[in-house]
């Protein structure tokens, strides 16, 4: 349904001055996010909430008129989580950036969208730490992070958005304000309705405040980077470490991204590696060490081509600086599909190998980086988005990796969420039973289907 003039003055009217864009030239870059979906919609209008009341003002006026609603943070996302659809209204939370540091209950409260490195950095001033740290942390927002349940380089050790989120208010489609969990690490209490909104890609409602728990700050990491003939060869080195220790971060790059990350910024890895590991331990005092001493152990054992272990945090924050700039590196070798698929740790080797069978195949790059210790992977399918049969071979690609992680008993999604671009693949997945209570809640909540219509479900 498109809003008429008559009731997009009546929305206008309950939302502070300037908050309501209708310029095309404006909402035209509210329409995608990072994935960039070639289908997506265009809003009627986008508007810049600046607090709760005003997220309650739109849901409630779209609720009466029957428009649907695209929640948007900082639109990084990479599955078209907030691709825009026809006649729409994009609800911005950019604006919502307040973040405050409780150190007693060792929680922040933050706005959605407060960037990941806000929260860090206010975290930081007062002597502690918020873990989760996707790769986009500088530039992805608190709140769509809660929203796919976003991971990170620490996760293997440190766990996901959703273990850090204590509390919340969301508003539901019909406007109503929950207030769910607080600062407390024990809250039993009812159903734990504050997880089922955590992942939930604004499809149930919107959050309009975090409460998130906070760590003390950990010490200096140690660093390992190791680079390997083959993939085989660092996925073995992978499997024995994880077998005896918990590094802090455990990460994967092959040639194809190696590369990719030489030609953007230089580093000087080895270009002619099959693989290269980065390994961080940040057990405390020599500890660290130690740790890292015993997976240099592990990596000897599948015979690395370079091996090289720094207590120096700065020299060892130059690798993971590389590690982090994988993305952009792959993209300026073209238009990009992203997976982020995940197996349990055994089946890695099968699973890169896999994708490496699937590009040929398919005449396709793919490069891969991955979340190693977790088994969370990401093959970056690289195309002409221009060509129409590239295209084609791409997609089949696509979807194919998805279809092989699930036959190794992985995910189709590790932690980018499901969006638009993978819906077709969740039946498959979940099963039909699933689906069907999913379904439910989703009814339940959205009766009218007002709220990231065509996402997910």
């Amino acid at each position: 349904m498109t809003a008429t003039a008559t009731e997009m003055s009546e929305l206008e009217d309950v939302l502070p001055a300037g908050a309501l864009v209708t310029d095309a030239a404006i909402t035209e870059g509210y329409r995608r996010d990072w994935a960039r979906d070639p289908n997506a919609g265009r809003p009627v209008a986008v508007v810049r909430a600046t607090r709760t009341e005003d997220v309650q003002a739109v849901l409630v006026w779209a609720s009466r008129h029957g428009v649907p609603v695209v929640p948007r943070g900082a639109g990084s996302g990479l599955s078209g989580g907030s691709s825009a659809v026809d006649g729409c209204i994009v609800l911005s939370l950019e604006r919502m950036r307040q973040v405050t540091v409780d150190v007693p209950t060792r929680v922040a409260v933050a706005q959605p969208g407060a960037l990941n490195v806000e929260v860090k950095q206010a975290a930081a001033a007062k002597g502690l730490w918020y873990p989760p740290d996707p790769s986009s942390f500088e530039m992805c927002s608190i709140g769509g992070n809660a929203a796919t349940n976003a991971g990170g380089l620490c996760c293997v050790k440190y766990g996901v958005t959703t273990d850090y989120v204590l509390g919340m208010q969301v508003v539901l489609a019909d406007g109503t304000a929950l207030r769910l969990g607080g600062p407390r690490l024990k809250d039993v209490a009812g159903l734990s309705l504050t997880k089922l909104f955590v992942g939930s890609e604004g499809t149930l409602g919107v959050m309009t405040e975090l409460t998130l728990r906070l760590v003390p700050a950990p010490p200096p990491a140690s660093t390992l980077v190791a680079s390997f003939r083959s993939i085989e060869a660092a996925a073995g080195a992978v499997l024995a470490i994880v077998s005896t220790l918990r590094p802090s971060m455990l990460e994967l790059m092959d040639n194809a991204s190696i590369n990719a990350v030489e030609d953007f910024i230089g580093m000087g890895l080895d270009r002619s590696a099959g693989a290269l590991l980065i390994a961080r331990s940040d057990a405390p005092g020599s500890a660290a060490s130690t740790e890292v001493g015993l997976m240099a152990q592990a990596c000897e054992r599948h015979e690395p081509t370079e091996l090289f272990t720094t207590d120096d945090p700065a020299e060892g924050e130059m690798f993971v600086a590389a590690r982090r700039a994988a993305f952009p590196a792959v993209e300026k070798l073209g238009d990009l599909l992203l997976e982020d698929v995940g197996v349990p740790l055994p089946a890695l080797p099968a699973l890169v190998r896999g994708v490496e069978r699937i590009a040929a195949a398919r005449d396709t790059r793919i490069a891969v980086v991955a979340h190693a210790g977790d088994g969370n992977t990401h093959p970056l399918i690289v195309y002409d988005a221009t060509d129409p049969a590239a295209t084609a071979r791409a997609e089949l690609a696509f979807g194919e990796v998805m279809d092989l992680a699930t036959s190794l008993g992985g995910t189709i999604t590790g932690e980018h969420g499901v969006g638009r671009l993978k819906k077709a693949w969740l039946p498959g997945y979940v099963g039909a039973d699933v689906m069907e209570v999913s379904r439910r809640i989703k009814n339940a909540l959205d009766p009218h289907g007002i709220l990231n219509p065509g996402a997910v479900l």
